[in-house]
């Protein structure tokens, strides 16, 4: 999940091959203008995809690169032992399918119907070298990723169960946050608890046990299945931090 910046974005015209695309505000793609934008979006093509599909799997070559412009999918890797391991969440506006090696190292799988505009890697490639000005935006995503990653290695090596819930409830709201534009308290996730348990090193009971305990103290409300409502930021980060 990359880290969203707020952009003054050129009115697209009236059949503009992005007209209508809710994810330009966050996307890599973003940083164009619209005649440069419309010159990218003829390079790939569109895929529309369902939940439950397979965009890429572990060991796939990597041919394309893809832009998630509507929906979300999970990325994870099969352990040897044939347990599961959720690398990541990828929503609207998130890039994906660079690799450093010619194959893909982890799955890529829908969790709600999606959309993705599809490139083949050379031809993006060169449209990078092209410009210069989105292979930095390019470069700013990635250098972020992996800080990101860096800060799960710290959520799964150091902090307890309850501490690495809190951690991903308050990700999930500080996002929530930079797309609205001013702070929010509902969370969506379109994951389900297994998904958030592989994802956390946990298990799928104790991931529902710790957000019972999590609503019992009133720093949450469940307001659906896939909602929760942040009744208490404070106490919530302090239980991310160790403090609560």
């Amino acid at each position: 999940m990359f880290e969203l910046t707020a952009r003054h974005l050129d009115p697209l015209a009236p059949g503009h091959p992005c007209q209508g695309c809710e994810a330009r505000g966050q996307a890599v793609c973003g940083i164009l203008d619209c005649e440069k934008l419309a010159q990218l979006k003829r390079l790939g093509s569109t895929q529309r995809l369902r939940a439950g599909q397979t965009l890429f799997r572990e060991g796939d070559p990597a041919t394309r690169v893809f832009t998630l412009t509507r929906g979300s999918l999970k990325l994870y890797k099969l352990l040897p032992d044939g347990r599961r391991h959720v690398v990541g969440f990828m929503y609207a506006g998130d890039f994906l399918g660079i690799s450093v090696d010619d194959e893909h190292p982890f799955t890529a799988e829908l969790i709600e119907d999606g959309q993705l505009c599809c490139f083949p890697r050379g031809r993006f490639d060169s449209f990078l070298a092209d410009h210069p000005q989105m292979e930095h935006e390019l470069y700013r995503m990635v250098a972020h990723e992996l800080g990101a990653a860096q800060q799960q290695l710290v959520l799964l090596g150091r902090k307890t169960a309850s501490e690495r819930l809190a951690s991903f409830l308050l990700a999930l709201v500080e996002r929530a946050d930079q797309l609205a534009g001013a702070r929010t308290s509902v969370v969506d996730f379109p994951m389900n608890r297994a998904d958030i348990a592989d994802y956390l090193g946990l298990t799928k009971e104790t991931v529902s046990r710790i957000l019972s305990n999590f609503r019992a103290s009133r720093l949450i409300r469940l307001r659906a299945l896939n909602a929760v409502e942040i009744l208490d930021r404070p106490a919530l980060q302090r239980a991310a931090d160790g403090r609560g």
